[in-house]
């Protein structure tokens, strides 16, 4: 997995100090991955905001409650599916993505069958990019 070829949209603000802290420190060590937050609005409108911030050349990847869990190890290999690709994972507000959004996606991906709040998502997501980093490079990823 190649941080510099990923990004992550994110719909919302982060407001937890802590969560904040915790994205920065795996931004550090994912050199080229970005983070872009949009605008809290309704579903409709952060799908626009969305469409509008994809690149034609990207591959979206949707978090979402209905899709795919993996653990650590399946989900490095199905990172490492993409590694060619520009990667653009999609986190969105409190009410979920559209429908068509969804459709849009080439990959549904759920962090876990558990609810979290979404600046909480953005936090797991940037750790397990960073654990799946380790593991395509064969670094003990336990210790992450």
């Amino acid at each position: 997995m190649n941080p510099s070829r990923c990004r992550i949209l994110a719909v919302g603000k982060v407001r937890r100090d802590w969560i904040q802290k915790g994205i920065e420190l795996y931004l550090k060590r994912l050199p080229g991955l970005t983070v872009t937050e949009l605008r809290d609005s309704s579903p409709e409108k952060e799908a626009d905001s969305i469409r509008a911030a994809l690149r034609p050349d990207e591959t979206l990847i949707a978090l979402m409650e209905q899709g795919e869990c993996l653990g650590s190890i399946p989900f490095a290999r199905r990172l490492k599916q993409f590694e060619n690709e520009r990667l653009v994972f999609v986190i969105g507000g409190a009410d979920g993505l559209t429908a068509e959004l969804k459709l849009q996606a080439q990959w549904q991906l759920s962090l876990s069958p558990l609810t979290f709040p979404h600046e909480l998502a953005r936090l797991m997501l940037v750790e397990q990019l960073f654990r799946a980093q380790s593991i395509v490079q064969g670094r003990p990823y336990h210790r992450a």
